[in-house]
């Protein structure tokens, strides 16, 4: 996970430990709510598309955050996460997390994605 944040790190860390945690319990563990990246992917315009359309597309954050730049901007951030396992063996497990960033104009400045499928939507875009 290069690249991120060190809250973004935790965050995904207490994500995945929720989904092993969870998945001790029942036979299909899941945290946060699924979203498709490639269709934002596509959709998203740096500089053009707003927090409503972000919010039309995604739904709503789970949860939302500041970034204070190095040149001392500070910038709006919403995070998307999903994880899923599936028991007892855990080999049907995935993560996913977009980070949405936004300028003091409430317009798309840039998106940090990770996630198993990360690879294939570039390729679409």
């Amino acid at each position: 996970m290069t690249g991120l944040t060190r809250s973004t790190r935790r965050l995904a860390v207490l994500a995945a430990t929720g989904v092993i945690f969870l998945a001790g319990c029942a036979a299909t563990a899941k945290v946060g709510r699924n979203f498709e990246f490639g269709d934002f992917a596509s959709r998203a315009r740096q500089g053009e598309t707003t927090k409503e359309q972000v919010k039309e597309m995604l739904g709503s954050p789970s949860a939302q955050g500041m970034v204070l730049e190095a040149d001392g901007t500070k910038n709006d951030q919403w995070t998307y996460y999903y994880g899923s396992a599936r028991l007892p063996s855990g080999s049907e497990s995935q993560f996913k997390l977009l980070q949405v960033k936004f300028d003091p104009s409430g317009k798309l400045l840039s998106y940090t994605w990770s996630g198993e499928a990360a690879s294939q939507a570039t390729e679409k875009e």
